[in-house]
């Protein structure tokens, strides 16, 4: 074989010759030349190069354009068994919301423009209406998220002045929500009272002074205090708030506006029941219970939510077109709270029961041997769903999954299960499972619907020749 044949042609035969047009036609003259000029650098950079392989450089080139074409954010399967997944995207959204969504993408849309009389317009208009009619609230406004949202009340309410909170209430979420540092970061000075599992109304009355902006009570969505605890009712903080001649605010976290026990599930506060015992604001989320998109929205007095609007940080947190799309698409669900299990994901997400549960995964569970066989045990197990974002953090849900562990017989699993869980994410659609006990499990809660599970099944092949 001559050097020659040894060395690549010129970088323009290249693109000239092979699959490398159809490349280009694909991906673009710009991206194609620069992928192919790594690919070759590559090949140089080996000492001594080995002969220049035309196919296995096509294969590169098409391999790296393919990756690089790739969405970063892509859809999954959540079979964690957490049905409002933070890291997975939290509610998935309705088909009104989808299609709300997309009509105002298309073009312009009347998202500052007063249609009825020709002027400008404000766009807390398109939810305004809704919220007012489902809380009983006399005002509302909305936000990116909850966070934003009690940041906005405390700098619009309670700048320079003190805020009493309820030590057992002084939550975090996430490491990146906490109160006393929302508190900081709004201009408020924190004042704790009572105990971390006990406090009294008396606390609240001792704490209160010529420097309190407001008072403020924290719903402790994401962890439980049991046992010897005590805390104020929102009635009775309210009277008190009353007396005083303060606002009181009361933050929900992850809050709903139905009545969760309708259909089988856990009680939670709604910001209706905390407006009707006194409550003067209340905030909560657009992408948890609600099972709208991520926002965070603020009800109650008037005159105290026109504060918050006036607020300069209002216009650096507020909404898009497609967030409000999305959001007044939802809250129109809300008004047929008789089909709401049927069309809101969420809630039908929450209340699929367990004999439904239970024959999908046997269904689901034989497509697994077929391709697993004999490498990996598959078996159908009870198991418990939770809520998730910071939703009723003791319950669970009755569930069932699909378990996939080291063959009978096997001593140990080793590393199958992070393999295992390493190869259902390659996918094309990627499975993201749990790991517990050395098995990878899949809890089928939230593959809803005939047409995912179509499309579950159809991509288990790739596990076949998957090395484990």
């Amino acid at each position: 074989m001559t050097a020659a044949a040894l060395r690549p042609p010129a970088l323009d035969k290249l693109l000239a010759s092979g699959a490398m047009p159809a490349l280009i036609e694909h991906h673009g003259r710009a991206p194609v030349v620069a992928v192919a000029r790594a690919v070759l650098d590559d090949w140089r950079a080996q000492a001594p190069p080995p002969a220049f392989d035309a196919a296995a450089f096509e294969a590169a080139c098409r391999s790296r354009l393919e990756a690089a074409a790739q969405a970063s954010l892509r859809p999954v399967f959540n079979l964690t068994g957490t049905v409002l997944h933070t890291n997975l995207g939290r509610a998935v959204m309705a088909p009104e919301a989808i299609e709300a969504v997309v009509a105002v993408m298309r073009g312009a849309a009347n998202l500052e423009f007063d249609l009825t009389c020709g002027g400008r317009g404000d766009r807390d208009d398109h939810l305004e209406g809704l919220l007012r009619e489902l809380t009983g609230a006399e005002a509302a406004t909305a936000v990116n998220n909850n966070a934003a949202a009690v940041l906005l009340v405390l700098a619009a309410l309670a700048d320079r002045k003190e805020v009493p909170v309820s030590r057992g209430e002084l939550v975090e979420i996430g490491g990146a929500f906490r109160i006393p540092d929302i508190m900081r970061r709004a201009g408020a000075r924190l004042v704790e009272v009572g105990t971390t599992n006990r406090t009294h109304l008396r606390d609240f009355e001792a704490a209160i002074g010529s420097r309190t902006a407001l008072v403020m009570k924290v719903h402790t969505s994401n962890y439980a205090i049991q046992g010897f605890t005590a805390s104020v009712p929102v009635a009775e903080l309210a009277a008190l708030c009353r007396s005083r001649g303060l606002p009181f605010v009361e933050d929900l976290g992850s809050g709903t506006l139905v009545d969760l026990t309708r259909w089988g599930l856990p009680a939670e506060p709604t910001p209706q029941q905390s407006l009707a015992a006194g409550a003067h604001i209340v905030t909560f989320s657009g992408d948890k219970l609600l099972g709208g998109p991520q926002a965070g929205l603020i009800v109650g007095d008037r005159a105290l939510v026109q504060r918050i609007r006036k607020h300069p940080l209002k216009r650096s947190l507020r909404l898009d077109k497609m967030t409000i799309a999305a959001l007044e698409a939802t809250l129109r669900l809300y008004r047929d709270p008789d089909r709401l299990a049927a069309r809101l994901p969420t809630l039908r997400l929450l209340t699929r029961s367990q004999v439904e549960l239970t024959a999908q995964a046997e269904r689901l569970a034989p497509v697994f041997e077929q391709f697993l066989g004999g490498r990996v045990q598959v078996q159908v197990l009870h198991c418990r769903s939770q809520i998730g974002s910071g939703s009723l953090p003791v319950e669970r849900l009755p569930s069932a999954c699909i378990a996939l562990g080291a063959p009978s017989g096997a001593r140990r699993a080793g590393r199958l299960p992070e393999r295992l869980a390493e190869a259902l994410r390659a996918l094309p659609i990627p499975v993201i499972g749990r790991i517990e006990d050395g098995q990878v499990r899949l809890d089928v809660r939230c593959l809803d619907g005939a047409a995912a599970e179509e499309a579950f099944v159809a991509q288990l092949s790739g596990l076949a020749g998957v090395r484990l």
